[in-house]
């Protein structure tokens, strides 16, 4: 008690009344117990001029003020909104006087004459009450201010969150959750039955195991049909609902949208094409460029580091022709040797060498009046490119054993990854062929040069082999995406397939990590090899005089490489499958593993 006396001896008040012997004994009492800083008034203007201009802790004041009475003053107190209390001093106390008072809101009255004694004890209790009625309004505001804040909460969290009592009433939804129930506000959906999506159904299987067990329904995920059809993965959280006195109350479910995220695409901007996945402004140049050549009719060469979609060119530019309903005609001209590879385009007659057992058709006839694509077109050798020459000039064919040529409507597209500038210098390349079939280019750019499609790629691979495998895969973790944009991709969009279905067989929770990845990309640092435009490779085409051939190029990589096929292949920018096609076809032994040098014999 003594504690709260002295906090309310600076306690600012008022003394309203016409006799000034009154005001100064008042004051004097006042201030000798330390209370103040106190003011005094004479009149009813004087009094509303000074609760006009500051504000007070407690007023005392007579209730006859001239031609006024206190209680009209006590009036326009409240209806000023000031809140502290008033005690009203009257000197002919009865019960309409003490009415009046109260009605207007008086704390109390004094009947004069007033002692010292009975005046201090009346203002103690009066700012007792003032102070506690303060803290208490100060509490409430606390209060509904935290309310809100936890309604804020409740409200803008992007998780479903959902209250049950012990009776499968409803208690509260959030925005999300209503999203999710299919809430709607036009039909009382109290019970938790009421809702009937998938993840209504999931709710209250949930819910009615907890009440029955009193435990916690750890995370596990449910699929949920969204209203445009597609499938929201939801992981989903049911837990006891209980007060603060540990009695149980209720359910509290909290869901979680797991759906493996979309990544932003920049506006205007494609992130799908024919099979390409990615958003970069030169995949947006890539599109337009096989949108536009796709409907014309002419030679098109696709060119571009191994795994950076060669194939897929061709298939969007068959999709964009005219052609499209027509035949699409893919021939590998590095994985066949050149007997088999000339029968092959063009076809035999039986009996025409060993083996020609009856007449086959060749590619080209089956690729009459659609598209032909020759893929790995820089390994086929002189005499093929002259019979391609010469059915690039001529429109026709003939097959072998046959006298007679067959005319033929096709578009061809070829494609490679080789370097044509440097097989034309050194003439295992035809120059009129080159230009024949580079009527346009479409240049395919390695994975290196557009990183900022990775995201959007590694979302597809993800979902593709997420579905393939079924793994509750459904995300990846910032230093794993960190990591993968680091990366020099020498395979390119291949290699990063790879390596996303790796992640997707090895993890076995709900994120990839970096412990998924093969040790090349945890440690790039121990990467054996360098991009093909680096100086040592550079360095490398430097050393091999103009006279070597792909055979000898080959085993000189081998033996650079000590063997290792998958380093080789990396080095001459090449699948590891071509370079294995081409050991077979040029006789290369696949023990090679020491280095050497090539000397210059003539």
């Amino acid at each position: 008690m003594d504690n709260l006396i002295s906090q309310d001896k600076d306690a600012r008040i008022l003394i309203i009344d016409d006799e000034a012997s009154i005001r100064l004994t008042f004051e004097m009492f006042l201030a000798r117990e330390g209370y103040g800083p106190i003011t005094t008034a004479a009149t009813f203007n004087e009094a509303l001029v000074a609760i006009k201009e500051q504000e007070f802790d407690l007023i005392i004041s007579d209730i006859v003020l001239e031609e006024k009475k206190g209680t009209d003053l006590l009036q326009i107190i409240r209806e000023s909104g000031l809140e502290c209390p008033v005690v009203m001093v009257t000197g002919f106390p009865n019960l309409d006087t003490a009415a009046d008072a109260v009605r207007y809101g008086a704390f109390d009255y004094i009947s004069k004459p007033v002692n010292k004694e009975t005046l201090l004890k009346f203002v103690r209790q009066a700012l007792k009450h003032w102070k506690l009625e303060n803290e208490k309004k100060k509490l409430l505001q606390e209060n509904d201010k935290f309310k809100r804040y936890l309604e804020t909460i409740f409200s803008s969290v992007r998780d479903a969150i959902i209250t049950i009592d012990n009776e499968m009433k409803v208690v509260q939804l959030n925005e999300t959750a209503k999203e999710w129930l299919l809430y709607s506000s036009s039909t009382k959906q109290t019970d938790l039955e009421s809702y009937q999506n998938e993840m209504g159904r999931a709710c209250l299987l949930d819910a009615k195991q907890v009440l029955s067990s009193g435990h916690e329904v750890r995370e596990h995920q449910v699929e949920c049909r969204k209203l445009d059809g597609n499938i929201r993965i939801i992981s989903l959280n049911a837990a006891p609902l209980k007060d603060g006195f540990d009695e149980f109350d209720g359910v509290v479910i909290v869901a979680r949208d797991i759906t493996l995220p979309t990544p932003e695409v920049v506006a205007n901007s494609r992130n799908k094409f024919y099979g390409y996945v990615g958003s970069s402004h030169i995949l947006q140049g890539v599109y337009k460029l096989i949108e536009n050549v796709g409907k014309v009719d002419t030679a098109v060469l696709v060119t571009g580091e191994s795994g950076t979609g060669k194939e897929l060119a061709a298939e969007a530019l068959h999709a964009e022709s005219s052609r499209r309903n027509m035949p699409l005609i893919k021939v590998d001209c590095a994985a066949i040797s050149e007997e088999l590879l000339e029968s092959e385009l063009f076809g035999h007659k039986k009996g025409s060498f060993t083996g020609a057992n009856v007449d086959r058709q060749g590619r080209l006839l089956l690729a009459d009046k659609g598209t032909l694509f020759l893929d790995e077109i820089g390994d086929i050798t002189p005499r093929m490119q002259l019979r391609l020459l010469r059915f690039l000039q001529e429109k026709t064919f003939t097959p072998v054993g046959q006298n007679t040529p067959i005319k033929v409507d096709v578009r061809i597209i070829a494609a490679t990854n080789a370097n044509f500038s440097q097989k034309i210098k050194d003439g295992s390349f035809r120059e009129d062929l080159y230009y024949r079939l580079k009527v346009v280019e479409v240049k395919l750019p390695p994975l290196r040069k557009i990183k900022d499609s990775i995201p959007i790629l590694v979302h597809h691979f993800l979902s593709l082999f997420r579905e393939k495998l079924k793994r509750n895969i459904h995300g990846i973790s910032d230093q794993a995406m960190e990591l993968l944009a680091r990366y020099s991709w020498p395979g390119n969009v291949r290699e990063l397939r790879h390596v996303i279905e790796r992640a997707c067989v090895l993890c076995e929770g709900p994120t990839i990590s970096l412990e998924h990845f093969p040790e090349e990309i945890q440690n790039p640092e121990l990467q054996t090899y360098e991009p093909v435009e680096t100086k040592s490779q550079m360095n490398h085409e430097a050393t091999l005089p103009p006279y070597v051939s792909e055979k000898d190029e080959i085993i000189d990589i081998l033996k650079r490489a000590h063997g290792n096929k998958a380093k080789a292949s990396r080095m001459l920018n090449i699948d590891r499958s071509t370079l294995y096609r081409k050991m077979q076809r040029l006789d290369i032994a696949g023990n090679i593993a020491k280095p050497f040098s090539i000397k210059n014999n003539s």
